[in-house]
Protein backbone atom coordinates (compact mmCIF):
# COMPACT_ATOMS: atom_id res chain seq x y z
CA UNK A 1 0.00 0.00 0.00
CA UNK A 2 2.86 2.39 0.88
CA UNK A 3 4.26 1.50 -2.27
CA UNK A 4 1.38 2.60 -4.25
CA UNK A 5 1.16 5.40 -2.78
CA UNK A 6 4.47 6.39 -2.76
CA UNK A 7 3.94 6.15 -7.01
CA UNK A 8 0.77 8.36 -6.62
CA UNK A 9 2.34 11.11 -5.32
CA UNK A 10 5.37 10.56 -7.50
CA UNK A 11 3.16 11.10 -9.98
CA UNK A 12 1.21 13.81 -8.99
CA UNK A 13 4.92 15.80 -8.84
CA UNK A 14 5.36 14.38 -12.36
CA UNK A 15 2.00 16.17 -13.18
CA UNK A 16 3.28 19.54 -11.56
CA UNK A 17 6.08 19.62 -13.30
CA UNK A 18 4.31 20.08 -16.32
CA UNK A 19 2.95 23.10 -14.83
CA UNK A 20 6.22 24.92 -16.19
CA UNK A 21 3.70 26.02 -19.54
CA UNK A 22 0.07 26.82 -20.03
CA UNK A 23 -2.11 27.12 -22.69
CA UNK A 24 -5.12 29.37 -23.57
CA UNK A 25 -7.08 28.71 -26.63
CA UNK A 26 -9.69 30.90 -28.42
CA UNK A 27 -10.91 31.39 -31.76
CA UNK A 28 -9.23 33.00 -34.40
CA UNK A 29 -10.94 34.57 -37.18
CA UNK A 30 -10.66 35.27 -40.98
CA UNK A 31 -11.46 38.46 -42.88
CA UNK A 32 -10.85 39.61 -46.20
CA UNK A 33 -9.09 43.35 -46.73
CA UNK A 34 -12.12 45.88 -47.47
CA UNK A 35 -10.60 49.07 -47.34
CA UNK A 36 -12.39 49.96 -44.55
CA UNK A 37 -11.48 47.95 -41.13
CA UNK A 38 -9.21 45.67 -43.09
CA UNK A 39 -6.15 47.21 -44.56
CA UNK A 40 -7.75 51.04 -44.93
CA UNK A 41 -5.39 53.66 -46.26
CA UNK A 42 -5.05 55.40 -43.40
CA UNK A 43 -5.41 54.38 -39.64
CA UNK A 44 -5.27 56.17 -36.38
CA UNK A 45 -4.76 54.53 -33.37
CA UNK A 46 -5.60 55.45 -29.41
CA UNK A 47 -7.20 54.14 -25.81
CA UNK A 48 -11.26 54.91 -25.40
CA UNK A 49 -12.53 53.12 -28.31
CA UNK A 50 -14.56 50.16 -26.39
CA UNK A 51 -16.48 50.32 -23.59
CA UNK A 52 -15.09 50.18 -20.26
CA UNK A 53 -17.13 47.42 -19.36
CA UNK A 54 -17.95 43.95 -21.30
CA UNK A 55 -21.32 43.38 -21.43
CA UNK A 56 -21.43 40.16 -23.72
CA UNK A 57 -19.05 38.80 -26.29
CA UNK A 58 -17.70 41.51 -27.67
CA UNK A 59 -16.13 44.90 -26.87
CA UNK A 60 -19.02 47.58 -27.62
CA UNK A 61 -17.83 50.02 -29.99
CA UNK A 62 -17.84 53.57 -28.55
CA UNK A 63 -16.37 55.78 -30.93
CA UNK A 64 -16.60 55.24 -34.90
CA UNK A 65 -16.08 56.71 -37.90
CA UNK A 66 -12.88 56.93 -40.76
CA UNK A 67 -10.61 58.05 -38.21
CA UNK A 68 -11.47 55.45 -35.80
CA UNK A 69 -13.03 51.57 -36.87
CA UNK A 70 -16.52 51.49 -38.69
CA UNK A 71 -19.42 49.37 -37.87
CA UNK A 72 -20.42 48.52 -41.49
CA UNK A 73 -20.17 45.98 -44.60
CA UNK A 74 -18.42 42.32 -43.68
CA UNK A 75 -15.88 43.63 -41.98
CA UNK A 76 -17.72 45.26 -39.25
CA UNK A 77 -16.41 45.30 -35.70
CA UNK A 78 -19.83 43.82 -34.69
CA UNK A 79 -18.11 40.76 -36.76
CA UNK A 80 -14.83 41.18 -35.33
CA UNK A 81 -15.53 38.56 -32.64
CA UNK A 82 -19.26 36.79 -33.07
CA UNK A 83 -19.13 35.28 -36.74
CA UNK A 84 -18.91 32.07 -37.15
CA UNK A 85 -17.80 31.50 -40.74
CA UNK A 86 -13.75 31.53 -41.63
CA UNK A 87 -13.32 30.94 -38.03
CA UNK A 88 -10.52 28.36 -36.06
CA UNK A 89 -9.45 27.39 -32.57
CA UNK A 90 -6.13 28.50 -31.97
CA UNK A 91 -4.30 27.89 -28.70
CA UNK A 92 -1.29 29.92 -27.02
CA UNK A 93 1.70 28.64 -24.94
CA UNK A 94 2.75 30.16 -22.13
CA UNK A 95 5.81 29.18 -20.58
CA UNK A 96 7.12 29.66 -17.84
CA UNK A 97 10.07 32.11 -17.64
CA UNK A 98 12.19 30.24 -14.80
CA UNK A 99 11.60 27.30 -12.77
CA UNK A 100 9.20 28.27 -10.10
CA UNK A 101 9.33 31.92 -11.36
CA UNK A 102 5.47 31.77 -11.16
CA UNK A 103 5.67 34.28 -14.53
CA UNK A 104 4.62 32.67 -17.82
CA UNK A 105 5.48 34.48 -21.45
CA UNK A 106 4.37 33.87 -24.84
CA UNK A 107 6.35 36.04 -27.36
CA UNK A 108 6.54 36.11 -31.38
CA UNK A 109 7.32 38.59 -33.50
CA UNK A 110 5.60 37.10 -36.53
CA UNK A 111 1.90 36.21 -35.22
CA UNK A 112 -0.01 35.04 -38.31
CA UNK A 113 -1.47 31.75 -36.78
CA UNK A 114 -3.53 31.47 -39.97
CA UNK A 115 -1.68 31.42 -42.68
CA UNK A 116 -2.94 29.36 -45.77
CA UNK A 117 -5.89 28.53 -43.96
CA UNK A 118 -9.31 30.09 -44.15
CA UNK A 119 -9.72 32.80 -46.49
CA UNK A 120 -5.93 32.05 -47.39
CA UNK A 121 -3.32 34.52 -47.52
CA UNK A 122 -5.15 36.36 -50.87
CA UNK A 123 -1.89 36.65 -52.58
CA UNK A 124 0.34 38.47 -50.37
CA UNK A 125 3.11 36.52 -48.12
CA UNK A 126 1.08 36.30 -44.75
CA UNK A 127 -2.51 35.98 -44.17
CA UNK A 128 -2.76 39.55 -42.25
CA UNK A 129 -6.30 40.33 -41.90
CA UNK A 130 -7.77 38.40 -38.62
CA UNK A 131 -9.08 38.53 -35.14
CA UNK A 132 -7.84 36.82 -32.39
CA UNK A 133 -10.40 36.20 -28.98
CA UNK A 134 -9.53 33.87 -25.75
CA UNK A 135 -11.97 33.42 -22.96
CA UNK A 136 -10.75 32.34 -19.71
CA UNK A 137 -10.81 32.35 -15.98
CA UNK A 138 -7.79 33.04 -13.26
CA UNK A 139 -7.21 32.84 -9.52
CA UNK A 140 -6.70 36.67 -7.98
CA UNK A 141 -4.66 36.98 -5.00
CA UNK A 142 -5.28 39.91 -3.53
CA UNK A 143 -2.06 41.89 -2.43
CA UNK A 144 -0.05 39.51 -3.99
CA UNK A 145 0.44 42.51 -7.07
CA UNK A 146 -0.26 40.02 -9.84
CA UNK A 147 0.53 41.58 -13.63
CA UNK A 148 -0.84 41.22 -17.29
CA UNK A 149 1.61 42.93 -19.72
CA UNK A 150 1.19 43.30 -23.27
CA UNK A 151 3.19 44.27 -26.20
CA UNK A 152 1.95 44.35 -29.74
CA UNK A 153 -0.14 45.39 -32.55
CA UNK A 154 -2.74 46.26 -33.80
CA UNK A 155 -5.99 46.61 -31.66
CA UNK A 156 -5.65 45.13 -28.12
CA UNK A 157 -8.48 44.96 -25.12
CA UNK A 158 -8.09 42.69 -22.15
CA UNK A 159 -10.79 42.72 -19.81
CA UNK A 160 -10.79 41.38 -16.06
CA UNK A 161 -13.88 40.17 -14.57
CA UNK A 162 -15.50 42.80 -17.20
CA UNK A 163 -13.14 45.62 -16.30
CA UNK A 164 -11.12 47.35 -19.54
CA UNK A 165 -7.41 46.45 -17.99
CA UNK A 166 -5.20 46.68 -21.32
CA UNK A 167 -6.55 49.00 -24.05
CA UNK A 168 -4.37 49.62 -27.23
CA UNK A 169 -7.52 50.28 -29.91
CA UNK A 170 -6.27 51.12 -33.75
CA UNK A 171 -3.18 50.15 -36.28
CA UNK A 172 0.36 51.19 -34.52
CA UNK A 173 3.35 49.51 -34.43
CA UNK A 174 4.36 47.73 -31.46
CA UNK A 175 3.18 49.05 -28.37
CA UNK A 176 3.04 48.09 -24.82
CA UNK A 177 0.74 47.88 -21.72
CA UNK A 178 0.63 46.81 -18.41
CA UNK A 179 -1.86 46.27 -15.49
CA UNK A 180 -1.78 45.48 -11.95
CA UNK A 181 -4.39 43.65 -10.47
CA UNK A 182 -4.41 45.04 -7.18
CA UNK A 183 -5.04 48.44 -8.20
CA UNK A 184 -7.77 47.41 -11.51
CA UNK A 185 -9.38 45.25 -8.45
CA UNK A 186 -9.15 47.45 -5.66
CA UNK A 187 -11.23 46.12 -2.92
CA UNK A 188 -11.51 42.70 -4.28
CA UNK A 189 -11.63 39.66 -1.88
CA UNK A 190 -9.36 36.86 -3.73
CA UNK A 191 -11.01 34.58 -6.07
CA UNK A 192 -12.17 33.19 -9.33
CA UNK A 193 -12.72 35.91 -12.25
CA UNK A 194 -12.88 36.05 -15.72
CA UNK A 195 -10.31 36.63 -18.56
CA UNK A 196 -11.25 37.99 -21.96
CA UNK A 197 -8.97 39.19 -24.57
CA UNK A 198 -9.31 40.44 -27.78
CA UNK A 199 -7.20 41.38 -30.63
CA UNK A 200 -6.92 42.26 -34.24
CA UNK A 201 -4.47 42.69 -37.13
CA UNK A 202 -5.80 44.79 -39.41
CA UNK A 203 -2.24 45.77 -41.97
CA UNK A 204 0.15 44.21 -43.63
CA UNK A 205 2.87 45.24 -42.03
CA UNK A 206 4.12 43.19 -38.79
CA UNK A 207 2.40 41.23 -36.47
CA UNK A 208 4.00 41.20 -32.64
CA UNK A 209 2.22 39.10 -29.99
CA UNK A 210 3.53 39.44 -26.62
CA UNK A 211 2.13 38.06 -23.26
CA UNK A 212 3.93 38.14 -19.79
CA UNK A 213 1.72 37.12 -16.92
CA UNK A 214 2.11 35.98 -13.46
CA UNK A 215 -1.93 35.57 -12.77
CA UNK A 216 -2.57 31.82 -11.89
CA UNK A 217 -4.91 30.57 -15.07
CA UNK A 218 -7.68 28.00 -14.53
CA UNK A 219 -6.45 25.64 -16.75
CA UNK A 220 -7.02 21.99 -17.18
CA UNK A 221 -3.50 20.15 -16.76
CA UNK A 222 -1.95 18.85 -19.92
CA UNK A 223 -2.99 15.47 -21.15
CA UNK A 224 -0.10 13.80 -20.18
CA UNK A 225 -0.78 14.80 -16.52
CA UNK A 226 -3.84 13.23 -16.39
CA UNK A 227 -2.18 9.94 -17.74
CA UNK A 228 0.28 10.18 -15.29
CA UNK A 229 -2.44 10.57 -12.36
CA UNK A 230 -4.70 8.15 -14.10
CA UNK A 231 -1.86 5.49 -13.71
CA UNK A 232 -1.10 6.38 -10.08
CA UNK A 233 -4.95 6.13 -8.78
CA UNK A 234 -5.48 3.06 -11.39
CA UNK A 235 -2.91 1.53 -9.59
CA UNK A 236 -4.09 2.70 -5.90
CA UNK A 237 -7.26 1.01 -6.80
CA UNK A 238 -6.36 -2.33 -8.15
CA UNK A 239 -4.24 -2.49 -4.75
CA UNK A 240 -7.19 -2.10 -2.81
CA UNK A 241 -9.51 -4.54 -4.65
CA UNK A 242 -6.32 -7.09 -3.92
CA UNK A 243 -6.35 -6.78 -0.42
CA UNK A 244 -9.98 -7.05 -0.45
CA UNK A 245 -9.86 -10.33 -1.19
Amino acid sequence: MKRILALTLASLSCATAFAGSITLTGTVRDFNADGVNFEASSYTSGPGWVNSTLSGPSPTLTATGASHISNSDAGAFSNWYTNTANSMSYGLTLTETGPGTGIYEYLSSAFYPIDNQLLGNQGRSHNYHFTYAISSTFYYNAGAGQKFSFTGDDDVWVFFDNKLGIDLGGVHGAQSQTVNLDTLFSGYASGNYSFDFFFAERHTTESNLKIQTSLAFNEVPEPASLALIGIALAGLGFSRRRQSK
